[in-house]
């Protein structure tokens, strides 16, 4: 490949945005994430929700997939009953996302997913997720950090072998695995803090949110297996 590239961002699709005098629907993303994109060598363009039978279309025209952070992962899509600490479902983002997420591996696209995206990969895997921990999270609206700790010889490993702090903001976490999936970093208190396969694409997930701080590590991982 000559050139940046390309990775596309999944994004929110959200009704009655204030936009200016107008109020009308958005696809939003905060840009962190493309920018992120942008500072770590690659192209960014964003993903809003689709037909879910365009995902593979979507996916072949790209070099790298990041699957967003964002609200809560229906626990239908793991076999779960909704918890009332559980945040309204969001059916269009899911059925997209996972669609998304299901291409790139059927395609071999090299895969980052950020927190909700994290949950989202090991979902899609057959994995199961704690619908609310307490501890990672500042409050409300407010991003917190802590330190997490590789676990060595992964793919993460490779790319950030020290502890390192992290801006955090999420109340689930991951349960049971999904199929294939190895916890490639974890947390003081034991929540796993970063999924991977272990062999062939490159596919990985983080817990944490690397656009809201200055390591672009985990970025620049992904623009490298984009690159091929």
């Amino acid at each position: 490949m000559t050139g940046r590239p390309l990775i596309g961002v999944s994004t929110y699709l959200e009704a009655g945005t204030r936009w200016g005098i107008w109020e009308l629907d958005a696809a939003l993303l905060p840009a962190g994430y493309p920018l992120l994109v942008q500072r770590a060598g690659g192209l960014a363009a964003l993903l809003p929700p689709d037909d879910p039978a365009r995902a593979a279309a979507t996916v072949a025209r790209l070099d790298g997939v990041v699957i967003a952070g964002g609200p809560d992962v229906d626990p239908s899509r793991y076999g779960a009953e909704r918890s009332s600490r559980t945040g309204r479902p969001a059916p269009e983002r899911d059925a997209w996302e996972l669609a998304l997420i299901e291409a790139a591996l059927a395609s071999g696209t090299p895969l980052l997913g950020i927190c909700r995206g994290m949950q989202l990969l090991n979902v899609a895997l057959g994995g199961t997720l704690v619908q609310h921990i307490d501890g990672h999270a500042e409050a409300v609206g407010v991003f917190g950090r802590h330190p997490v700790t590789p676990v060595p010889g992964t793919r993460y490993a490779g790319a950030v072998p020290e502890e390192t702090s992290v801006p955090t903001y999420h109340h689930q976490a991951v349960d049971r695995l999904g199929r294939g999936l190895v916890p490639s970093a974890y947390a003081a208190d034991g929540t796993v803090e970063a999924i991977e396969l272990p062999s062939g694409d490159w596919v990985l997930g983080v817990q944490w949110h690397p656009e809201m701080g200055e390591d672009m590590r985990v970025m620049r991982a992904l623009i490298r297996a984009a690159a091929g």
